[in-house]
């Protein structure tokens, strides 16, 4: 293929995936939202999460972890496109990304999106503390193929308007439309680790581009 085939071919690649809705305008490139040492940039229960190989921590493989716990980032977003490497360790564990999200005042809980994690609930997109369920799942076929169970996943998170899209290692795992205009379309990002059994959940290459 020659020069002006490659461009063609290019572009022709560029044009499919921002109508498939896999990119699309952005204001600047990604940033860090994670410097792989620090909290800098992040709020939350400190004894229930902790930085270890370049990722952030939480809960504990030794101990149960008490109840839900959220390290927040103190600044807000609307648009985006978040993109994490998560994993997940223990029997029955759960977690998830928080978007769109805000701190209940006076509580340990937030309030919004979450990009879910655990056996059942991966992929899926659930409202967290708001309608306190799963507005949106997967195909098994299709996350059956693409999740590594215990192994580093791929999470990325898009947000424009009402539109909400979830996917984990490559694989569109969500689509959805919000219909109610009363729900915020902005908050803080969240990294949570859900209270129970003795588990963990960690999360690294944190980055978010946000969108015009």
């Amino acid at each position: 293929m020659n020069i002006a085939g490659v461009r063609v071919f290019a572009y022709g690649m560029l044009t499919a995936l921002v109508t498939a809705g896999c990119v699309g305008p952005a204001t600047s490139g990604p940033v860090a939202l994670f410097d792989g040492k620090t909290f800098a940039g992040w709020e939350g229960n400190m004894k229930s999460f902790r930085i270890e190989d370049g990722a952030i921590v939480g809960g504990s493989m030794t101990e149960k972890v008490p109840r839900n716990e959220f390290l927040c980032t103190t600044k807000a977003y609307g648009d985006f496109e978040l993109r994490a490497m998560a994993r997940l360790l223990g029997d029955g564990a759960n977690a998830g990304i928080q978007f769109r999200t805000k701190r209940i005042p006076d509580n340990y809980e937030v309030s919004g999106y979450q990009a879910d994690m655990g056996q059942g609930y991966w992929g899926a997109l659930y409202d967290e503390s708001r309608r306190g369920k799963v507005l949106a799942r997967p195909d098994e076929a299709t996350l059956a193929k693409a999740l590594k169970p215990a192994d580093w996943n791929s999470y990325v998170i898009r947000c424009q308007g009402p539109r909400i899209q979830l996917w984990l290692n490559g694989a569109r795992m969500v689509d959805y439309t919000e219909t109610d205009d009363k729900i915020d379309r902005g908050g803080i990002i969240g990294l949570q680790i859900h209270g129970g059994r003795p588990s963990e959940a960690w999360y690294k290459d944190i980055t978010i581009t946000e969108l015009k």
